[in-house]
């Protein structure tokens, strides 16, 4: 059974960070690919970054290129979302996901965690 756990969010201003962390099984391994999405209110879950389990390859939306960084530590298997600059329109619920591929469709993730909120004050 793979369990995925995200935790850091919470309330920042505008222009500030946040690191969010998904804690996965062991067997997540078994999954190529890691990402994270996001879920406004009033609006679809929408892809936000997504790594390879062989640190090959990373993938990001346009809307946070250049502002948020994904990363995973296999000693832990861990992994990270790096928030910087953030803005008023980042505010959402993030998920962590484990799929087959990578890609930016939720339909290619098999598991899902139950989410954290971020919420950036403008």
């Amino acid at each position: 059974q793979v369990q995925l756990v995200e935790s850091g969010g919470g309330l920042v201003q505008a222009g500030g960070s946040l690191r969010l962390s998904c804690t996965t099984s062991g067997r997540a391994r078994n999954y190529y690919a890691m990402g994270w999405f996001r879920q406004a209110p009033g609006k679809k879950r929408e892809f936000v970054a997504a790594i390879t389990w062989d640190f090959i390859t990373t993938k990001y939306a346009d809307s946070v290129k250049g502002r948020f960084t994904i990363s995973r530590d296999n000693a832990d298997a861990t992994v990270y979302l790096q928030m910087n600059s953030l803005k008023f329109e980042d505010t959402a619920v993030y998920y962590c996901a484990a799929g087959a591929r990578l890609e930016v469709g939720i339909q290619a993730y098999n598991y899902w965690g139950q989410g954290t909120q971020v919420t950036v004050s403008s």
